[in-house]
């Protein structure tokens, strides 16, 4: 049997990817608004911008090719400016679940910084319950569809991922008062203690109020910021039962990844991109270097240990990484490691899950059970938010559901 894909039929192949059930578990908010709701709400509340254009944002802030990470990040504070009212947030949250559920991503676990818009209308609990109130809407319209209430095609759900940030300055209204509250601490000791404050407030409003927040996340430059630094907050949500996730090895070596799954207990890895390059170990105490990835790529593959890739944004903000083939995903599918397709940011990178899907079936020597093996690992590592007797019924329902779409497509079929 030829397991192998072709790709001479270019447009039955991307038709197909489009109907076959996918997830997103690395999608921030705050980098994945439409650009239209950001003109819209930024003259609503006299915001500036380069351009009241989509065409002008595209040209101007939103490029296709970024310089480096600094300049991709500096795209989030015009999407952060409109992002300081609930209407504001439960609007976006709403369409991202709707641009999501148009390309057949039927679970989506949407993660973004709430401490960023905490102000003088918004604490912590009305941040998170206007997300959930947008994607709570769009779940509950989608899954009134007969196809979905007849169970002929799997359900759309959703979970809600808070992030610490590893560093910060004066960005929002509350990292403004909370830096001011500690004259004699040092910015290190101060993200800690915002850490482990917004860890508290994630577990206990999850609790009382029963908002679907899954997993805890540590974003941010990587550099000079080590996660073990955040240790506290990490095992606050760890003995609270609660999911962890950890960007790690996106602008930084493996010893960043092996703080993730040793000091923070990651459940997945976001990025994961320097897991094998042996010139970014920067400790010279690792004298084997070849060693010291083995030992980390062997824990990572024996707990299956989820790597969120995100090609398109490591291409946009490595500029090293010349060719998308030279991206360590091609050695993550030879160890077998478990990894799924992520969008990171949909507007930012313009790019969606379909289009990760279709770069990756481009560019690395994947057949069709690889293919179908990442998308099933996106499902089963997902933080569902239900029982674990129901997430395999999920699971299965969209494995199914897989195989019915791909079954007269010979080119993607697993027999």
């Amino acid at each position: 049997m030829n397991n192998q894909i072709n790709l001479d039929n270019h447009k039955q192949i991307e038709e197909t990817i489009r109907k076959i059930p996918k997830n997103d578990l690395h999608v921030h908010l705050d980098g994945s608004l439409r650009l239209e709701t950001i003109i819209d709400l930024s003259k609503k509340e006299g915001l500036e911008l380069p351009s009241f254009t989509v065409e002008g944002l595209n040209e101007l802030v939103f490029k296709d090719q970024y310089e480096n990470l600094g300049e991709y990040l500096k795209t989030f504070g015009y999407s952060g400016a409109v992002m300081q009212k609930p209407e504001h947030l439960e609007r976006i949250a709403y369409e991202l679940a709707i641009d999501n559920q148009e390309e057949g991503v039927r679970y989506i676990e949407i993660r973004f910084a709430p401490q960023l818009h905490i102000n003088e209308i918004m604490e912590l609990e009305a941040v998170l319950k206007a997300v959930n109130a947008g994607l709570e809407k769009a779940e509950k319209e989608f899954n009134r569809r007969p196809e979905i209430k007849n169970k002929q095609e799997p359900p759309f759900h959703y979970s809600i991922i808070v992030c610490a940030m590893r560093d910060f300055g004066p960005w929002s209204l509350f990292y403004k008062n909370f830096i001011a509250s500690f004259t004699y601490s040092d910015r290190s000791d101060i993200c800690k203690l915002a850490s482990l404050e917004l860890a508290k407030g994630a577990v206990k409003i999850r609790d009382k109020v029963g908002l679907p927040i899954m997993a805890f996340d540590l974003a941010g430059a990587e550099a000079g910021n080590p996660a073990a630094d955040h240790w506290k907050a990490f095992q606050y949500v760890h003995e609270a039962f609660m999911h962890k996730t950890v960007h790690a090895g996106e602008d930084y070596g493996p010893e960043s990844i092996f703080q993730a799954i040793t000091e923070l207990h990651a459940d997945r890895i976001g990025h994961g991109y320097s897991l094998f390059d042996t010139s970014r170990i920067a400790s010279d105490d690792i004298t084997d270097k070849d060693a010291y990835i083995s030992d980390i790529t062997q824990y990572i593959a024996d707990r299956r240990i989820t790597i969120e890739i995100c090609l398109t944004s490591n291409m946009q903000t490595n500029p090293s990484l010349e060719r998308i083939e030279h991206h360590t995903f091609s050695k993550m599918l030879e160890h077998h490691l478990s990894t799924t397709f992520c969008t990171d940011n949909r507007t930012v990178s313009k790019t969606n899950v379909t289009n990760e899907i279709l770069l990756a079936l481009n560019n690395f020597q994947m057949d069709k059970k690889a293919l179908r093996n990442c998308i099933i690992y996106g499902f089963k590592r997902s933080f569902f938010p239900g029982r674990y007797s129901q997430k395999r019924n999920y699971v299965r329902q969209c494995l199914d559901y897989y195989d019915k779409v791909t079954a007269d497509i010979p080119v993607l079929h697993v027999d």
